[in-house]
């Protein structure tokens, strides 16, 4: 399993891991504890109801909070997600979308983070999460 560091992905040296390029999330930037990036979203994401899956909103709001974590992380640091709470405030469809996520509150072992997501400047979620902050471990997989 290969791993990706997201600073390095911010500086433009490493491509961005899989999933980003799945959903088509771009970090613009990130520094700080702030990150702001943009989501192109196509029609193979549309559920049933000819709407995104909010399940794929959730997703890319994880992304760049995953961003804006790793630009207060140390290299001996890591994080792994506690929880993910979403709140829809309107549909989303294809198109750009607009993700700026904050560390709202950076702790030792836990740090608190907002995420907003615009479609054509209006609000269609907001997004809160909690992630622990962990001792980085060897990233060599043993079967």
């Amino acid at each position: 399993m290969k791993t990706v560091n997201l600073l390095e992905v911010i500086n433009g040296i490493s491509e961005p891991p899989a999933c980003d390029q799945t959903l088509g999330v771009k970090v613009i930037e990130a520094k700080d504890g702030y990150s702001k990036g943009v989501w192109t979203i196509k029609e193979h994401l549309l559920n049933g109801n000819g709407v995104i899956m909010g399940g794929f909103i959730g997703a890319a709001a994880d992304i760049m909070m995953a961003y804006a974590i790793s630009s207060l992380l140390t290299e001996n640091q890591t994080f792994a997600s506690i929880n993910l709470q979403t709140t829809f405030h309107r549909p989303t469809f294809p198109g750009e979308v607009m993700i700026e996520a904050k560390v709202e509150k950076f702790g030792r072992t836990i740090s608190y983070l907002t995420a907003s997501l615009k479609q054509n400047e209006k609000e269609i979620a907001s997004v809160t999460s909690s992630i622990m902050i962990m001792k980085r471990r060897d990233n060599r997989r043993v079967d």
